[in-house]
């Protein structure tokens, strides 16, 4: 479900009611691969799902200026449509930490290429007693990398 920020608060505090866990993770999720899916199964098993996704124009302040190869709205129909996902939060900022400072979420899940002091709020939930989870992917893919592997077997031909 696509949220929107005056409604996490309820939302979240809807979930501890239950007592259940508030798990949050984000991303662009421009080109879903097997390696999104392993990290939203994995993330999923521990919790309500929260997913923070990149607009299309903070995309465009940490990416390059050709990406998002997808628009919000459509990598947004998309991640909905994954049974791992609970809540949908699109943030316009370069990083999430105002959704993060929203939600205080017990567990912050993140790919096993980050380093834990890369985290964005892993400080936050770890001095609030969470916990963050970095999952290490069976295979590396990169939405990078796929363009990459698109433009060398495609353009240069």
């Amino acid at each position: 479900m696509i949220i929107k920020r005056e409604d996490i608060k309820r939302i979240v505090s809807s979930i501890r009611e239950e007592g259940k866990k508030v798990v949050f993770t984000n991303g662009c999720f421009d080109l879903i691969h097997p390696g999104h899916i392993t990290l939203l199964r994995e993330a999923k098993k521990r919790g309500v799902l929260i997913v923070g996704i990149n607009t299309d124009e903070s995309i465009r302040k940490i990416k390059e200026e050709q990406r998002p190869i997808v628009p919000l709205k459509a990598r947004m129909e998309v991640l909905d449509s994954i049974k791992y996902v609970d809540y949908i939060i699109p943030f316009s900022e370069e990083t999430p930490i105002e959704i993060i400072k929203m939600i205080v979420p017990d567990i912050i899940v993140k790919g096993g290429d980050w380093k834990e002091n890369e985290i964005v709020g892993a400080e936050l939930v770890k001095k609030r007693g969470g916990e963050v989870v970095r999952i290490r992917y069976k295979n590396a893919y990169s939405t990078s990398e796929i363009i990459n592997t698109i433009k060398r077997r495609y353009c240069e031909l």
